[in-house]
């Protein structure tokens, strides 16, 4: 995935590799960024959506992620 993501940065970004998205955790859904690290990308989880689904530190959680443009 990250190397369809990186394809895309360049359309889509708004500076630094910076990819607006539409993230999606269960029944909670918010407008974020993901942001290139490494070679990956980092996906925030505000505490709003991190705390009702019981997720920690180097918890790993399925997200349903949409490009926003």
């Amino acid at each position: 995935m990250c190397a369809d993501l990186h394809a895309i940065a360049n359309q889509v970004s708004y500076g630094w590799g910076m990819i607006p998205v539409h993230a999606c955790l269960g029944e909670r859904e918010w407008p974020t960024s993901l942001f290139p690290k490494n070679g990956r990308y980092v996906l925030p989880v505000r505490d709003s959506v991190r705390k009702p689904a019981d997720l920690d530190d180097g918890d790993v959680a399925a997200v349903r992620l949409s490009i926003r443009t």
